[in-house]
């Protein structure tokens, strides 16, 4: 969906796949083979840069470093490491504990030393919760910021800043740093212009968020009105670019059907003609962005 609004960028959220994928809380309770698998299954569906979420790299600078090669080799663009401890929690829970700067300092540095050996292009990013956790504050973000930036991290990505006095701090203390954010629960909310003027590269939109509570409000209505509400759903949205199954042509559709032009010929592609089936691939695409990708398109001819 983000590549087909014309984003150029996505990131994933070890909050959110913990939720979608194991249907469990953010406290640390994915593995690491899961979070490799959901970014390689993420990175083979889009053709945009990825962002994973690397979370504590699982243990120490040994597993972090395992961590980090297996995320790259999953083909993401980038990934941050965070210096909470492990099992760490969402970052915006009471009861945050992190680890000392040393050893979050020592994980960074090997996961750029993992990056320039797989790939230099990779973004590194250190993440820290120092402002919330137990003990944090303001000044244990600013000696945190500069011990990960002195250990070569391409940006920072800082969580929980409480005021707009806190952004402006930081980025007076490192006017030159490259910086995420993730400022849930600020009051209020850092308009666009605020985020220029801060000079902000990325900060947190949740579209897994926006979903559910429009799932949630729908599940409502469904509850109320049974069947009703999924026929004015279904009539308000019969025109939309994803429509009903609209999510067919938006995970490739229209892809298997060239590789099926491209192979089995007239005869066999005579079975859409004597089928019954509301979407028909053959009819011309209503997402532009859902083409087969150049790579694919080569290998096919």
């Amino acid at each position: 969906l983000a590549e087909a609004t014309g984003f150029k960028l996505f990131g994933l959220s070890g909050s959110q796949a913990s939720a979608h994928i194991l249907g469990m809380p953010d406290a640390g309770l994915m593995t690491l083979s899961e979070v490799v698998d959901n970014a390689r299954k993420i990175c083979q569906a889009v053709s945009i840069p990825v962002l994973a979420d690397g979370e504590t790299g699982f243990g120490n600078v040994l597993n972090a470093s395992r961590a980090v090669s297996e995320l790259i080799e999953a083909g993401v663009a980038g990934l941050f490491i965070e210096d909470q401890v492990f099992p760490k929690r969402c970052g915006f829970t009471k009861g945050l504990e992190i680890i000392p700067v040393e050893e979050a300092a020592g994980k960074l540095r090997a996961a750029l030393a993992v990056r320039d050996e797989l790939d230099p292009d990779v973004v590194i990013m250190a993440r820290t919760d120092s402002r919330a956790c137990v003990g944090g504050g303001l000044d244990e973000v600013l000696r945190r910021c500069d011990a990960y930036l002195a250990a070569g991290v391409d940006m920072l990505m800082i969580t929980a800043l409480q005021s707009r006095e806190e952004i402006r701090a930081v980025r007076e203390a490192f006017p030159d740093a490259v910086l995420q954010l993730n400022l849930s629960g600020l009051t209020p909310p850092l308009t666009g212009a605020e985020l220029r003027e801060f000079d902000v590269a990325i900060v947190d939109i949740s579209i897994s968020k926006v979903a559910q509570v429009m799932m949630y409000d729908f599940l409502t209505e469904l509850r109320r009105d049974g069947v009703d509400a999924f026929n004015r759903f279904t009539e308000a949205h019969k025109d939309h670019p994803i429509g009903i199954f609209g999510f067919l042509e938006l995970t490739g559709f229209p892809r298997l059907l060239e590789i099926e032009r491209t192979f089995l010929g007239a005869e066999a592609l005579a079975k859409y003609d004597r089928s019954t089936g509301l979407y028909d691939p053959r009819a011309e695409a209503k997402i532009p962005e859902t083409k087969i990708p150049e790579a694919e398109r080569r290998r096919a001819s």
